[in-house]
């Protein structure tokens, strides 16, 4: 866990949404890429209402956004006071009210615990550690590696919203059967889409959406293809037009179920 600031050399800056955001983000340790723009994108949410980012890092996704959508209440918890510091800094930087709470999933600070928002995100660690290795650098591997079980992730996320509301996570598809587990106890009307790195390509991620009372049965949406071509052909990206949209346009991503 990484609990000391970062230095200024330390420090990266870094554009986000063709520059609508700038970033700074440490050189080295967890460093955001575009899966919490692509989780950002596909929250449907409105001017006016208001989201929670659980594990919000160095508040990326929340800011993303608040980027697409203004007018909203915007609150996220982190762990690591040195990423909470960070998100704090960057929501300052980009003029984006954006209250950060650190603390623990586990044990939700009193504050939190009392309010309940229309949307919850999460972009919980991706990796089992009975399964694969830590990573070095401590504020990456708190990032990256379960400590909390995705279940309790999802519970807390749907004990934070509100009736009607949604809670939105991306995970790798490998753990999508512990998502449904968790989710269906909690939640209803849940949406998949795979996120198909190329065509003919097996989905490495997904977006999994599910509504608090919602009571329409599961759906499993078109993927949505984030490369073009068969193979990386060129010097540079080679995202779709519409991914390209996403990631530098700030275009929504809709669920096509």
């Amino acid at each position: 866990m990484r609990t000391e600031p970062f230095a200024e050399e330390d420090l990266s800056d870094n554009a986000f949404l063709g520059g609508r955001l700038r970033i700074a983000q440490p050189r080295a340790g967890y460093r955001a890429g575009v899966d919490p723009v692509l989780l950002a994108a596909s929250v449907p949410i409105r001017a006016g209402q208001s989201l929670l980012d659980l594990g919000c890092g160095s508040g990326i996704a929340g800011l993303c956004v608040a980027a697409r959508v203004p007018g909203l209440a915007l609150a996220g918890l982190e762990i690591q006071p040195a990423y909470a510091a960070l998100a704090q800094r960057n929501a300052v930087a980009n003029g984006v009210p954006l209250e950060v709470t650190v603390g623990d999933i586990a044990a939700m600070p009193p504050a939190l615990r009392a309010r309940q928002f229309d949307h919850v995100i999460a972009n919980p660690p991706y990796f089992d550690r009975d399964r694969s290795t830590a990573a070095q650098d401590p504020g990456r591997e708190q990032a990256m590696g379960e400590a909390l079980p995705l279940a309790d992730w999802v519970s807390a996320a749907a004990r934070r919203t509100l009736s009607g509301g949604s809670v939105t996570m991306i995970q790798r598809a490998e753990r999508l059967p512990d998502l449904l587990s968790a989710m269906g106890a909690y939640l209803g009307s849940i949406e998949i889409l795979p996120l198909i790195p190329r065509r003919g390509r097996a989905a490495r991620l997904i977006l999994i959406r599910g509504r608090k009372g919602g009571r329409a049965a599961l759906r499993l949406c078109d993927g949505w293809l984030l490369h073009a071509g068969q193979d990386h052909g060129q010097d540079g990206e080679d995202y779709t037009s519409e991914t390209s949209d996403v990631l530098r346009n700030a275009a929504p991503l809709p669920f096509p179920c």
